[in-house]
Parts: structure tokens; C-alpha cells; sequence
């Protein structure tokens, strides 16, 4: 009768574990994290008869969550990859909404401006007060789209800090957690036989799946620990001790954040290019790819119109026959010295040409005597010199003052501050430079033909050129014109180009081109002989002249940037196309991604999640099992009274 009594017992004490769960794995159908719980039996061992063995009944070994690692591990991987593109794509697509409304902005302001531009160029001399106006309004209207962009870039660039900030906090929150869940389950387990604490185990992975969120991790089981790195192999967790990280200044740029990592009492700054996935990951890769390439591209634009425009300005007139200033103002290179550096030097770099800018930063270093380099960071190009100054891409870099230890470096950032300082120098609408500096003329006696242009300058220009005026007469039985200054005369004709030393004749062509110094002009038709031409400074038509505007004008549709491969429009298009493009990229990423977690959750779930259906189902087993149990029980009660009943 024992017998019969105890595995009545031990079936029915199964059957209450199994209710017991099954009830467990209902209400928390719903838990995230979650992970459903079976109950593991065995047959307890037999007794030895004559006959055999007798059955003692069953016996819980354990109660176990399914859970599969590849599976979770996939899902790990699917929600880091997810949230680091929407984190990215959240930011990226604040500019291309900048970008987005084609009637405001800096292409339609560049536009207007360089219509106010052409506008001064045609109008007539009565009404070139109200197109010079006009002009500078202009101007200023295009000076307040590149600041009201730069702005809103150097806004972005502030909140992606915060966001760093806000992003290690939870890392470090969520770390914290799962270490001190390591030691509560060794714990835990240790203190009953090793049996697995399910429960605190989907806690922790529900931890693990957060941090996954927040940056890319790699899990690594000892025992049963979960030791959690990160980065480059960095540890992050090791069983219950945390390495913290912690929001870092750049050493080379105080308005970057960084990432630092807390190990042996010291901070070390993780470089960015290691940090992937999650939300961290995202904005990082946000504000190297796109954020910093697009304010730089943005100021090198402004720089390249400042720079060009203020050069071609120079060689005008303005209506007081003084030769233009600056039309435009902007920033010049910002240049940071690392606070690791140990030496005293002060370095500046200059644009020197603007038509080769990039929109990258550059690494300034001294490696030892005789080593000067310069690094191009969006691409790692590297320049060596033995001395300084240097130059690259555009750029003189140099050592002001002090001198530099080996070791000490400098992050040069050229174009930077180019769209936030860009302004207006010219405020008065008479100090518009519209009229060329040289005026050539045919003499009003001549008998011939010949016609000759209003003359041009280029760069270097000095009034001292023409000063005094130069008069040409034609030689027409040597077919060639006399009179030149004692400089190389340079002779274009037909596309062909000939320079004829200083004091040699040269000879007339119809049509040609006639440079020297840096004066040209063209003659064309057929001039009598001793016809005569001047070239001298123009001093009576400054009013009615707008010669040197139309070649401000004619900046607009040149090819002034990328080694002169782009006009300004295209620049801008060509970076306006850049972040659409990227904006379009991740929206497809997203919904990828989307679509591959969705899978990776329901690959899963059909393992690891609650059925309610098999859960009904198993509450209907389990109750069932339980009333047999209670009627084993039953009956090896009734047996036992009839023997005692047969005693009596």
C-alpha cells in the first residue's frame, strides 16, 4: 500500500509543478523578455521483486525555459543593426529637410544673388544706384542662408553630444544591472543544486537586449556569467564588476564628444571608427559621415564664392575710382592644438587656393626633425616634409611661433567656420568695384579700320601697368604694332598662343589677343598705317562702365571648386544629392531591417514565446494528471482501510 501511496504522491506533486507553470507561462504571455517554461520528469528508479522491478513513481529533475542562443543571438544582431540606422536616419533626415524646399535656402539665395549680379551688369547708368542696392540686399539675403544653415548643422552637432551623453548614461545604467544579475544567479543557483533561476535569467537577457540597442555587443558565457564586451574587444562586464564609460572631450576638438572608456584608475578615448551599432554607434557614424562633410562642404562653398568673388572684385573700380575691396567676408581655418602636445609652437594654416579645397579636416603632427606631416582625415592621405611651410590641397600650413616636440599635433579644420562668418564687407552701395581699372581706345584720327576692345585685367594687376598710358601705333609695312612696354607680349590667335620677348616686334593678326603684364585686349579689322591705340587707366567712364561686373557674373557658371571641376551650384547640388541619398539609403536599411527583425523575433518566438493554445492545452493535461493522481491516492486509501478493517 506504501508504495501505491507514494506514487500517487509523486505523481501528483508533478502535476502541481506542472500546473504551477504552465499557469507561470500564461500570465506572462505577454512579458517581454520572456521565455516559456517546461517541466522536465524522470521515472524515479524501481524496487528490486522476484518478479521484476517495481515502478516508484516520477520525479521533477528541473523546470527549464526555452531558450535557444543562435536564435537570440540573431535578434541581437537584427535590433542592433536596426536601431543604429534609425538613429542615424533620424538625425540625417533634419538636414535633408533643410535641403528639401527648393524656393528657400542657399541655391535659391545664391541664385538671386548672382540675378542682382547680372542685373547691374544691364542696367544703365542712371538707374545703377537702385541695382546696386539691390545688389548688396541681395548679398546679405544670401550671407543669411549660409549662417541660418550653418546654425541649424552646429545645433545638430550640440544635440548629437547630448544624445552621447544620454546613450552612455543607459549603457552604463543597463551594464550595472546585468553584472550585479550575474552575481544574483550564481548566487541564486549555487544554493539550490545548480538548478537554473529562469526567471532572473530572461531578466538578464532581457538586459542584454537593451544594451544591444544602445551599442553592438558581444556576449561571452563563463559558467554562468555573461561577460559582455564591446568596441574592439573592450570589456564592459566581467562577471559582477563593470568597466564604465564616460563621455570624453576630444583632445584636438573641444566641441566633439567622445567616447572614453574607465579601466586602471585612467580614461581612454575609444576611436569612433570602433564603436558600431545601437543608438551610439549611429550617431557617431551620423556625425563623421554626414554631419561634419556637409558644414564643411557648406563653408567651402562659402569660402570658394568669399574667395573668388573678393579676387575678380579687386580688379575693378569702384565710383570713386578706387580700386574694390573685399565684396565678402568669411572664416578663416580653424587650427587646435592637442592638450596632450608638450611643446610651446603655435600653429596657422592658410587657404592659399580655394579651387583645391576638399572638405575634409587635416592632422597636423611633427614626427621628429625632418618630419612634418599632414594627414587628410577623410581619407588618410598623407603628405611629408622635412621643413615647414607646407602646402596641401589649397591649404600653407606653418608654425607661427615656439617650437614643436615630436609627438605634438594639431587638428587643422580649414572650411569649418566658413558658412557661420560669411558677410557682407560692402555696405556702401558706391563702393561696388563694377568698372575695369584700364581703358583702351582707338585714337578718334585714325584712317584704318581697326577696332579695339575696352581692355581686361587679371590677377596682379597694378595701375603702374598702364601708368603712363601705353600708345600703340601700326606699322603697316612690317605688318606690326610698336609701342609695347619693355615686357614679354604674349599674342593669341586662332587658339594659338606665341610670346615674343620684351622689345621684339610683334606682329598684327585680326582678331588677336594682346597681352602683357597682366593687361590684354583684342584688335580686330584692318588699321591704316600709323593708326594709333591707347591702354591706359580708366578715368572718365567709371560711371557707365560695368566691364568688371559682368566678370563677376560670369563666376556663376564657372568651374571655380574641385580642382575646377564644379561651379558653386553644382557643389551645392552635388552635397544636397549627397544627403538625399543617404536619407533614401537608410529608409531602405530601416525597412530591411525592420523586415529581418520581425523574422529574427518570430524564429524565436515560435521556440522561446507562450503559446496560449499549448498552454490551455497543457493546463487540461496537467489537471487531468492531477485528478488520476488524486485517485491513485484515493484508492491506495481504500486498500489500506481494508486491511485494517480485516485486522479488526
Amino acid at each position: 500500500m506504501a508504495n501505491i501511496l507514494s506514487i500517487g504522491q509523486t505523481a501528483l506533486s508533478a502535476a502541481q509543478v506542472g500546473l504551477t507553470t504552465t499557469g507561470h507561462n500564461i500570465a506572462n504571455a505577454t512579458t517581454e523578455g520572456y521565455s516559456r517554461q517546461v517541466v522536465v520528469q524522470n521515472n524515479r528508479a524501481g524496487q528490486q521483486s522476484n518478479f521484476g522491478f517495481l515502478g516508484g513513481g516520477t520525479e521533477v529533475s528541473t523546470v527549464k525555459r526555452i531558450y535557444n542562443d543562435f536564435l537570440a543571438g540573431q535578434v541581437l544582431n537584427s535590433q542592433t543593426s536596426q536601431s543604429a540606422f534609425s538613429s542615424y536616419y533620424t538625425q540625417v533626415r533634419q538636414i535633408n529637410n533643410m535641403f528639401a524646399d527648393s524656393t528657400v535656402g542657399v541655391s535659391p539665395a545664391l541664385q538671386k544673388f548672382f540675378e542682382g549680379v547680372q542685373n547691374l551688369a544691364s542696367a544703365p547708368p542712371a538707374s545703377s544706384g537702385a541695382a546696386r542696392q539691390t545688389l548688396i540686399s541681395s548679398a546679405q539675403t544670401l550671407a543669411g542662408q549660409f549662417q541660418d544653415i550653418d546654425s541649424r548643422l552646429s545645433e545638430l552637432r550640440d544635440g548629437v553630444n547630448s544624445d552621447i551623453r544620454t546613450s552612455i548614461v543607459s549603457i552604463n545604467s543597463i551594464a550595472t544591472q546585468i553584472a550585479k544579475l550575474n552575481e544574483s544567479i550564481a548566487s541564486v543557483q549555487a544554493s539550490n543544486n545548480g538548478q537554473p533561476a529562469n526567471d532572473l535569467l530572461d531578466q538578464r537577457d532581457k538586459l542584454v537586449s537593451d544594451l544591444s540597442k544602445e551599442i553592438k555587443v558581444t556576449v561571452a558565457k563563463q559558467g554562468s556569467d555573461y561577460n559582455v564586451s564591446i568596441g574592439n574587444g573592450q570589456s564592459l562586464i566581467v562577471g559582477g564588476k563593470t568597466f564604465e564609460l564616460t563621455p570624453v572631450v576630444s583632445d584636438t576638438d573641444p566641441q566633439r564628444l567622445q567616447v572614453g572608456y574607465k579601466a586602471n584608475g585612467s580614461v581612454i578615448s575609444l576611436a569612433e571608427v570602433s564603436i558600431s551599432g545601437g543608438r551610439l554607434g549611429g550617431l557617431l557614424e551620423f556625425r563623421s559621415q554626414t554631419l561634419d562633410r556637409v558644414q564643411n562642404e557648406l563653408g567651402r562653398i562659402a569660402i570658394s564664392l568669399a574667395s573668388e568673388f573678393n579676387a575678380q572684385h579687386h580688379l575693378g573700380l569702384d565710383l570713386n575710382g578706387n580700386p574694390g575691396g573685399d565684396f565678402f567676408k568669411t572664416g578663416t581655418p580653424q587650427v587646435n592644438a592637442s592638450t596632450r602636445n608638450t611643446g610651446n609652437a603655435q600653429v596657422s594654416a592658410s587657404i592659399t587656393d580655394s579651387s583645391t579645397l576638399t572638405a575634409s579636416d587635416y592632422r597636423f603632427e611633427f614626427v621628429g626633425p625632418g618630419d612634418y606631416r599632414v594627414t587628410r582625415m577623410s581619407d588618410g592621405a598623407m603628405t611629408s616634409a622635412a621643413t615647414v611651410p607646407m602646402s596641401v590641397d589649397g591649404l600653407n600650413f606653418e608654425v607661427a611661433s615656439g617650437s614643436m616636440v615630436a609627438g605634438d599635433v594639431f587638428l587643422v579644420k580649414p572650411t569649418i567656420n566658413g558658412a557661420g562668418s560669411f558677410g557682407v564687407a560692402v555696405n556702401n552701395p558706391a563702393n561696388i568695384a563694377a568698372a575695369s581699372p584700364v581703358l583702351a581706345s582707338a585714337v578718334t584720327a585714325n584712317t584704318g579700320s581697326g577696332k579695339i576692345s575696352a581692355g581686361a585685367v587679371s590677377a596682379g594687376f597694378t595701375p603702374a601697368e598702364v601708368t603712363p598710358a601705353i600708345t600703340l601705333s601700326f606699322d603697316k609695312a612690317a605688318g606690326q604694332l610698336n609701342g609695347f612696354p619693355a615686357l614679354p607680349v604674349t599674342v593669341t590667335s586662332n587658339g594659338a598662343s606665341t610670346t615674343y620677348p620684351a622689345g621684339a616686334p610683334v606682329p598684327y593678326a585680326d582678331g588677336a589677343t594682346f597681352s602683357f603684364g597682366n593687361v590684354s585686349f583684342t584688335i580686330t579689322g584692318t588699321p591704316a598705317n600709323g593708326d594709333e591705340f591707347t591702354v591706359g587707366r580708366n578715368t572718365n567712364g567709371i560711371i557707365g562702365d560695368n566691364r568688371n561686373t559682368v566678370l563677376l557674373g560670369a563666376l556663376q557658371t564657372q568651374k571655380v571648386l574641385g580642382n575646377s571641376t564644379v561651379t558653386l551650384q553644382g557643389a551645392f547640388g552635388q552635397m544636397v544629392s549627397l544627403v538625399g541619398n543617404k536619407t533614401h539609403e537608410l529608409d531602405v536599411n530601416i525597412a530591411a531591417e525592420n523586415s529581418a527583425l520581425e523574422q529574427a523575433i518570430a524564429a524565436q518566438q515560435s521556440e522561446s514565446g507562450v503559446n496560449l493554445d499549448e498552454e490551455a492545452a497543457n493546463l487540461l493535461r496537467y489537471q487531468q494528471a492531477y485528478q488520476a493522481a488524486g485517485k491513485v491516492m484515493q484508492t491506495a486509501s481504500k486498500l489500506f482501510d481494508t486491511l485494517l478493517s480485516l485486522g479488526s
